[in-house]
């Protein structure tokens, strides 16, 4: 299925990168059995960019690794069409969007000794699922679910 996906911030970066994270959404997107043509919006940036984002809109300043702003309220591991809306011009299902800050991409990656690609993809997925609606906030069964989905997606990126 033909996705939109929209990149911003990808000026000047290497373009194996930019494949990776359409490659990325798009294997969330198969494995949660997302059956309609969506639309994200990803921002590349950095860590004073997502700083500003993570104090505009949630008022916690701070950088972090990634942020998910998701546009409709669905239930992890249980996507329906029917719980979002498709643009009615476009025909596109608008999930939401994404800021993934690649100061944190290069650090983490080289701490956790897996690399920018693992981590980029990583990041990605885990961003993704958001939008489908998985949480891990707490440190129960909503975290463990959403690990667990991460792990089996990451599998199929085969980094």
């Amino acid at each position: 299925m033909r996705h939109r996906i929209i990149i911003g911030g990808a000026e000047g970066r290497d373009r194996a990168c930019v494949r990776l994270i359409r490659k990325s959404i798009a294997a969330a997107l198969k494995a949660e059995k997302v059956n309609v043509r969506c639309e994200i919006n990803v921002l590349l940036t950095d860590d004073e960019g997502i700083r500003e984002i993570n104090r505009n809109m949630r008022g916690v300043d701070k950088a972090t690794d990634v942020l998910s702003f998701p546009m409709f309220d669905f239930s992890p591991g249980a996507f329906s069409a029917a719980d979002g809306q498709a643009d009615p011009l476009s025909r596109f299902m608008p999930l939401g969007d994404m800021a993934l800050n690649m100061d944190r991409v290069r650090s983490q990656g080289e701490e956790y000794g897996h690399g920018e690609k693992r981590e980029t993809a990583y990041l990605t997925v885990h961003s993704m699922l958001h939008l489908l609606g998985y949480d891990h906030e707490d440190e129960g069964e909503n975290k463990k679910l959403m690990r667990s989905r991460e792990k089996e997606i990451m599998k199929t990126i085969r980094i």
